[in-house]
């Protein structure tokens, strides 16, 4: 009887197990159709924050004495260049202006076929102005040479003593100064702003090189005006009747005294 009873209450306890497990668990969904696969969530792009603008990248000016020194036969006129401050100059034009630069850069053969001491001669100013004599303030191609009006200016000025003249030919450029006679043997840079041509002589000009004419001597100084004279007033001659102490009287007192009595004799008369 016991060993019943405790069969019975095992077997009571398995089906109690059993009930609470199946009322624990989801009921099973309705058997359906197939099912449509469900589209996969929207996936929200992140626009990104906007960068600040950047300007744009803007060139650096062409340093002329990076070009010369690349070839090695401007040792001279980079010198030059530096001792007159005129490479900042160079450098401050082509960055602000739209007009460009030519620039003509004499070899260090053309320096040394120059008179010993010719350099050290110059003071500081005409070193500057030797430079300048060399570059014209606008861009000139091998092609514009021929439509140019001559003398052309150059960066020491506009004047006949410090300018240039061009004489083309159809594979040549010549360039005179009054003083200097060559021609340009080769390009060394263009851009459409800079362009550099190698010469094989010092371009000299009057300014520095000859006498400058004597200033005009001045003129007179106008005369001052003297005060005129007054002309002397004629006096009136007067008649002395003085009788000399022998009793005779004079020829010209003679004829007075008749020319009063006639003029006495003429006022009874009437």
């Amino acid at each position: 009887m016991n060993q019943q009873s405790c069969v019975l209450f095992s077997l009571l306890i398995v089906f109690l197990h059993c009930t609470i497990i199946l009322s624990q668990s989801p009921a099973a969904a309705p058997a359906q159709g197939p099912v449509a696969a469900s589209p996969p969530p929207p996936v929200i792009s992140q626009t990104p924050a906007a960068s600040p603008a950047q300007p744009a990248s803007v060139p650096a000016p062409t340093n002329v004495t990076k070009i010369l020194e690349k070839d090695g036969h401007f040792t001279v006129f980079i010198r030059l260049l530096k001792s007159t401050q005129e490479e900042n100059h160079l450098l401050t034009v082509l960055n602000n202006s739209n007009n460009g630069l030519t620039i003509f850069a004499p070899t260090d053969g053309a320096f040394s076929n120059l008179k010993s001491g010719t350099l050290n001669s110059l003071t500081d100013e005409q070193k500057s102005e030797l430079v300048k004599f060399h570059v014209i303030p606008t861009f000139l191609s091998t092609s514009q040479f021929q439509t140019v009006t001559n003398p052309v200016g150059t960066e020491a000025g506009s004047g006949g003593r410090v300018a240039l003249n061009f004489t083309t030919y159809p594979n040549s450029v010549n360039i005179t100064t009054g003083l200097t006679n060559t021609s340009i043997s080769g390009t060394m840079y263009t851009d459409n702003q800079l362009a550099i041509y190698r010469v094989d002589k010092v371009l000299l000009p009057m300014d520095i090189f000859t006498s400058k004419p004597p200033s005009p001597a001045p003129g007179p100084a106008p005369e001052k005006l003297k005060p005129k004279k007054e002309a002397p007033v004629a006096e009136t001659p007067v008649v002395s009747t003085t009788v000399n102490t022998s009793g005779a009287v004079s020829p010209v007192h003679h004829h007075v005294l008749l020319l009063g009595v006639g003029i006495v004799a003429a006022i009874f008369s009437l």
